[in-house]
């Protein structure tokens, strides 16, 4: 994987881009000079998968290289199409609830809250919706493309944006509050880790390698600290790019970076507890007692919490562009290039089930949510699955 990146990082520098795709053109069918994916091997006694729906959401993806993840606020489920349509269904059973056609080119979202649905443009604008019938509530403009999820917290929206800014609007209006300017290194990857909020707090990663602790009353920093130094000679080596999301589990921060490390961090004080050389650009999950990391050549990782010592790794995965772990009961969900969900044992990494939902592929870390498992593919189907015992 790595290897492929490189030759994409070339290319753009060669002619003048100053941000790089996380994954190269044959996510979505292209060429690709990358080794192979693994071939699947078929599971000697596979664990029984329901599915207890599936649909279909516009365009999906439509063949671009943007951050669509469904959202779930009071038992409804949010999810939007590259084109600018946004769906409401009934989580449980996938009925469609409402539909609206924004005419705008989602890049991010939906995040939801408050009775609000949010989606964030290309064009740099961020839209609310109304929870109850798709109403368009407000517009506001923000300082460049956004790419990562927009957040609620009590009376605000924050947003991340693609040069590094961070963004409060007042959720009523739209009115931006304030912005917190970070400025970003000149060659990055293209992606934008969305932030974690949590009591006041908003956790967010940047492309210099940082971790910052934001009030979201006023936007000042709380903490800073670095994840990863960029090290090389050239720009390419330099990369460190936080663009996986940074987890909050019992007071604690999760985070990878590209090239760097994996790190937990105290929410509130910025001290940093276990580190360990890591890289990952579509980030981690966190149960209990481990936290499950993906990591460049799409190996699957189990470290422990208190210590990140490695617990288990799944291997026979390799080089299929996995997304992000999600934790299943027992269970640890990723989705593939391929459009198949792969539920690996979380005791040991054995592939236990699988079942394809988009021969597009996957993009992004599967959805859990009250025993049910949700997975967006980048056609725009979209799929729920249960386990025996959960339903």
């Amino acid at each position: 994987m790595k290897q492929a990146l490189t030759a994409v990082m070339l290319a753009a520098l060669l002619s003048g881009c100053s941000t790089l795709s996380k994954w190269t053109s044959s996510l979505f069918g292209g060429a690709d000079n990358a080794e192979p994916p693994a071939e699947l091997i078929e599971i000697a006694d596979p664990m029984p998968l329901k599915k207890l729906w599936k649909t279909s959401v516009g365009v999906g993806y439509d063949k671009q290289f943007v951050n669509l993840v469904p959202a779930i606020y009071n038992d409804q489920m949010f999810i939007a199409d590259r084109k600018g349509r946004v769906v409401a269904l009934d989580a449980e059973t996938g009925k469609k609830n409402w539909q609206v056609k924004t005419k705008v080119a989602i890049s991010a979202g939906p995040g939801a809250g408050s009775g609000l649905v949010l989606v964030g443009t290309s064009n740099a604008e961020v839209l609310a919706l109304s929870t109850d019938d798709g109403t368009l509530l407000w517009k506001a403009d923000v300082s460049s493309e956004v790419f990562s999820v927009p957040q609620v917290d009590l009376d605000k929206v924050i947003v991340q944006t693609v040069d590094g800014n961070i963004s409060a609007l007042d959720i009523d209006s739209g009115e931006q509050l304030w912005v917190h300017d970070r400025s970003i290194p000149v060659l990055t990857l293209r992606g934008t880790s969305t932030p974690a909020v949590e009591g006041g707090l908003i956790v967010a990663g940047f492309a210099n390698g940082k971790l910052v602790g934001l009030s979201a009353e006023k936007g000042f920093p709380v903490w800073e600290v670095s994840i990863a130094i960029p090290q090389g000679r050239s720009e390419i080596e330099r990369l460190v790019d936080i663009d996986g999301d940074p987890v909050i589990i019992g007071g604690v921060v999760y985070v990878t970076t590209y090239q760097g490390h994996i790190a937990v961090i105290e929410a509130q004080t910025g001290n940093q507890g276990w580190q360990r050389d890591m890289s990952s650009h579509v980030g981690l999950g966190v149960d209990f007692s481990q936290v499950y990391v993906t990591d460049d050549e799409s190996n699957v990782w189990a470290l422990s919490r208190s210590t990140g010592a490695s617990e288990w790794k799944q291997g026979e995965l390799i080089n299929r562009k996995l997304t992000a772990p999600e934790p299943f009961d027992d269970y640890v969900a990723v989705g593939d290039l391929e459009g198949y969900v792969h539920l690996l044992s979380r005791y040991d990494g054995s592939i236990k089930a699988r079942a394809r939902v988009d021969n597009k592929g996957i993009q992004e870390k599967p959805l859990v949510k009250d025993g049910i498992l949700y997975v967006y593919g980048n056609s725009g189907k979209l799929a729920a699955f249960t386990l025996p015992g959960l339903e």
